[in-house]
């Protein structure tokens, strides 16, 4: 038998991130030798799974009196036993308990093992808040030396630049230290040919940073592509993805992160910030036996590290908190809530004090409007709940079209000639447009801006009527000629984010959906605003205005309604309801608004649900054939266990180990002409009485160590599952015991069981896999591959889709 990943030879040294496994803590690498030790190589487990000590005779003895290195782990791309990870957290955390009791010593381990959850949330706080305050300080920077260079210090963005400049507020972006590249290169900025080299130079920065960003992917971290929450979710839930969460994707995914944002490619840094923290909490996990050694105990940390990474990303703990749990969390207890909320607020404080805005907020577009909304522009805001939710539909299903052609066709091979495509159509189509030029954190600012008396820009150039001011409220007032070309700019703004963002998000580069969705729907949101405050304007008397809005009031403000289309498009996405509500409110201070927010977000999901059910992490998920078991969705077809267990009809019998009766060899010759997960043991072939359930890697390991380390273990030795085994002759070779890496207590079904319970049962429980009987015999085995393909099958989709085991 040589079984890749498992015969001998397959434990060596691991050289890189990528050779172990480190998210899912089956390490391959299990030499004692190294002084920094794989992921996992203590996950021995605890005496009720790995090692009860049998005592046996001279010729029949449990290998296992100690733990193995690698017993209880997983191999990638396979799904964790929730059950028995939460058993041995339960059997570990009753050892301590029982311990704390006999000695001070064991009392301050006990307490320290209590504590140590909270530690660790305050590192990954930590953790997660200053790499978020380095990345926005960086790509703040990058994103202005497209357009210049300051010269009082080339690390100084624009805006650092001119702060000690002695320039008047109108003329604050023109200050004498920061030269564009046609004042640096030619002395002067006006004139056509400075404007082309400008241009040039814009393009040659994008296509620069951009370039640089997909070549590290490609070449260092391939995971550290995308936006990262469906595989998030996806881990969340119980799969394994070698190296995704590993310490060299936090560094290529940090780096690439500012350099794609800076090219000013149509995406945002806030979903990759979330796969940020993920890593962060991954790699300090290390650092705890606790969370080291448990899948499910890490998977909880890893919950929180998504709440920080909202957190940091909008500066929105609380949304980040209901976010992990809206969103990306699969199995979120209320210990796991309160240590989130704490993961988020150390974020959300780290970034606080780093300041990377220079404004003393979190998020670089806090508004403060002065009006409260009246009743009646429920009815517009419900309109951009409707555009939100339409958006949402055709950006998902454009965009799962668009990343299936690449799956399937020559497209995928070329992953740096697309992104290079891909930029140079943005920057050449947004360097003549301000509003594309500009960063898209910067437009979205722009536009949830309510207009003072100091706004000099192009939104704010309204006809002023001086005498009708009172206080700091302007009054409504007619558009000048600026409103009119900026609202020009902005339609060819929202047309060129409207497609250029379905062929960008999914490239092999960093990317987050939040602010380019956020973009389209503050753009539509503010031409929607002006259109209404002209028409109240000039129209003041019509019986919709009359009541509220009288001639010289300030009665709509156009800031709110690019807020609510922000939310509604970003809704239609994503279909996030409560959070979404609490991040916006979080991100812009508009604490009033929370009305207007809700009835655009619902709608939008309304919407877009009526159109398709999926949002746009979901659809990506399924895409990708991840075996995510969807918990928002109801089974309700009237199937049994048996129409989905195997063996089916016709097939060959189940495969499986007798508990006294085979040798090493019968054993070993199973597992090398198959490749299933795990074997059910029953009494006899004849019987078929269940005993238990072995899994593969299990079986592989001890096998293997046995014939190195015990004495008298040979091909023709019996292997024995039960605490006595039957009496063999004096000349016999060795019996292997392996009762303690069976699982007595495998979740069993009857064949008649309706499978909307069995699809519960996984949800729930996430099982692996469930056995079948009848009578008490065993008939099948059901896996939670199976299970996705039926539903598949049952919504006429294409049940091979599912790629993983």
């Amino acid at each position: 038998m040589d079984q890749k990943g498992y015969r001998r030879g397959s434990f060596q040294s691991a050289t890189s991130d990528e050779d172990m496994l480190e998210i899912a803590g089956a390490s391959m690498d299990f030499s004692m030798a190294d002084d920094d030790p794989p992921l996992d190589r203590e996950m021995g487990g605890f005496s009720s799974y790995n090692g009860g000590g049998m005592n046996g005779t001279s010729t029949m003895m449990d290998f296992l009196e100690e733990p193995l290195p690698g017993v209880g782990t997983y191999e990638d791309f396979n799904t964790i036993d929730w059950v028995r990870e939460k058993s041995r957290d339960r059997d570990r955390h009753r050892e301590i308990t029982n311990r704390s009791k006999e000695s001070t010593w064991a009392l301050l381990h006990s307490v320290s093992d209590a504590f140590s959850g909270w530690l660790l949330m305050l590192l990954i706080g930590l953790l997660a808040g200053s790499l978020a305050g380095l990345i926005d300080i960086s790509a703040h920077w990058m994103t202005d030396l497209k357009e210049g260079v300051c010269l009082a210090g080339f690390w100084f963005n624009h805006e650092h630049c001119c702060w000690k400049s002695n320039t008047t507020f109108t003329d604050r972006d023109k200050c004498p230290e920061w030269k564009s590249w046609s004042q640096l290169i030619l002395g002067h900025g006006e004139g056509a040919f400075a404007y082309i080299l400008n241009y040039l130079m814009y393009v040659i920065w994008a296509l620069m940073f951009s370039l640089l960003a997909v070549l590290l992917v490609k070449g260092f971290a391939p995971y550290a592509c995308g936006s990262g929450i469906p595989e998030i979710k996806t881990i969340l839930s119980g799969f394994i993805i070698r190296g995704y969460l590993g310490k060299w994707t936090l560094v290529i995914k940090t780096i690439t992160l500012v350099l794609a944002v800076s090219s000013g490619l149509s995406l945002g840094k806030e979903g990759p910030l979330v796969h940020v923290a993920c890593c962060c909490g991954n790699i300090l996990c290390h650092l705890f036996t606790k969370y080291r050694k448990n899948e499910a105990k890490r998977r909880e940390v890893l919950s929180a590290a998504a709440a920080a990474g909202v957190s940091v990303a909008f500066g929105a703990p609380i949304g980040g908190v209901l976010f992990s749990l809206e969103e990306v969390s699969y199995y979120f207890p209320l210990k796991t809530l309160w240590r989130s909320f704490f993961a988020a607020l150390v974020a959300a404080f780290t970034l606080r004090s780093i300041n990377p805005f220079g404004n003393s907020r979190l998020v670089l577009f806090y508004v403060e409007f002065h009006m409260p909304w009246h009743l009646l522009e429920l009815v517009p805001f419900i309109l951009l709940g409707i555009f939100g939710g339409l958006w949402g539909a055709f950006f998902i299903r454009s965009n799962i079209a668009w990343c299936r052609r690449r799956k399937t066709t020559h497209l995928g091979k070329y992953p740096v000639l697309e992104v290079f495509v891909v930029t140079a159509i943005t920057a050449i189509l947004a360097f003549p447009n301000e509003y594309t030029r500009m960063s898209t954190s910067e437009l979205i600012s722009e536009l949830f801006n309510d207009c003072g008396i100091l706004d000099s820009s192009k939104l704010c150039e309204y006809v002023n009527d001086f005498n009708s001011t009172k206080g700091d409220d302007l009054p409504d007032r007619a558009a000048g000629p600026g409103v009119y070309t900026a609202m020009w700019q902005l339609a060819l703004a929202l047309i060129m984010k409207v497609f250029i963002t379905i062929f960008t998000f999914g490239m092999k580069v960093p990317s987050g959906l939040f602010i380019p969705s956020m973009a389209v729907g503050a753009i539509a949101g503010r031409l929607l605003g002006v259109a209404v405050e002209q028409l109240a304007f000039y129209h003041h008397d019509w019986p919709i205005f009359s009541g509220w809005c009288s001639q010289g009031a300030d009665c709509i403000t156009p800031g709110l309604y690019a807020m609510v289309g922000a939310a509604a498009c970003l809704g239609g996405v994503t279909r996030m309801t409560v959070s979404l509500v609490v991040i916006m409110f979080e991100l812009t201070g508009g604490l009033e608004y929370i009305v207007p927010l809700m009835a655009a977000a619902m709608t939008s999901k309304w919407v877009a649900d009526a159109i398709g059910r999926e949002g746009i992490y979901d659809a990506h998920i399924r895409l990708n054939g991840y075996p995510f078991l969807e918990a928002k969705e109801e089974f309700s077809h009237k199937t049994r266990a048996m129409d989905v267990m195997r063996p089916r009809k016709n097939d060959p019998p189940l495969t499986v180990i007798t508990q006294d009766s085979m040798s090493v060899e019968d054993v070993e010759t199973i597992v090398s002409s198959t490749t299933y997960s795990g074997y059910p043991v029953v009494v006899s072939r004849t019987s078929q009485r269940l005993v238990g359930f072995v899994l593969r890697r299990d079986l592989i390991i001890s096998i293997e160590n046995a014939r190195k380390k015990q004495d008298g273990i040979v091909s023709t030795s019996v292997i024995c599952f039960t605490d006595y085994c039957p009496p063999l002759p004096p000349s016999s070779p060795s019996v292997l015991k392996l009762r303690s890496i069976l699982d007595l207590s495998p979740f069993t079904v009857t064949d008649e069981t309706p499978m909307e319970i069995v699809v519960d049962i996984f949800r729930k429980l996430g099982l692996r896999q469930c056995l079948v009987t009848h009578n008490g015999k065993l008939l099948g085995i059901i896996t939670k591959k199976d299970v996705l393909k039926h539903i598949a099958q049952m919504a006429n989709q294409d049940p091979d889709s599912i790629l993983f085991n």
